[in-house]
């Protein structure tokens, strides 16, 4: 009877483990390995700018559930990756860096894809609301830095389909 009693104590012990566990599989190997988020559509952008064309390999945060992870314990992001925001109706936009690791900077693109506010070097984990005082159809995020690297600035023009629909 008491090799019986261990045996079932290990299998409560062995759910337990998978009841903790699985929810940080299923919600993405993000927090866990500290990489881009599985499961994103990706697609290509373009930024035109006084010093020629930038591209970058973006992330889509298209649904609500998308938007609410976004980066967030994400470790390192390349120079050249993003993630765009995209929005059905232009509107004022705030974003937050809760339970997000590295700077960021956020470009605020309206319909045209006109860049109309440039936050940059956001704050890891601060839970202060990033705004701008135009209403935006998608706010892009790259690496903290990347844009004055880049001589991105507010005016410039970003290209991509979901600015268009």
């Amino acid at each position: 009877m008491v090799p019986e009693f261990r045996t079932g104590r290990r299998r409560v012990g062995w759910l337990l483990c998978i009841c903790i566990a699985a929810p940080l599989f299923a919600s993405g190997a993000t927090e866990v390995a500290g990489k881009l988020p599985a499961g994103f559509p990706e697609s290509k952008l373009e930024i035109r700018t006084a010093k020629g064309k930038h591209w970058f390999k973006i992330q889509i945060a298209d649904t609500p559930a998308r938007q609410e992870q976004g980066l967030m314990f994400v470790r390192n992001l390349p120079a050249s990756q993003g993630m765009l925001f995209p929005q059905s109706q232009p509107r004022m936009i705030a974003m937050w860096m809760k339970n997000t690791l590295i700077p960021l900077d956020m470009l605020f693109i309206d319909a045209r894809g006109r860049i109309v506010c440039l936050r940059e070097r956001a704050v890891p984990q601060s839970e202060d609301l990033i705004t701008c005082d135009q209403p935006a159809k998608a706010v892009l995020e790259i690496g903290g830095g990347e844009a004055t690297r880049r001589g991105i600035s507010v005016g410039d023009i970003v290209v991509h389909q979901s600015l268009t629909q």
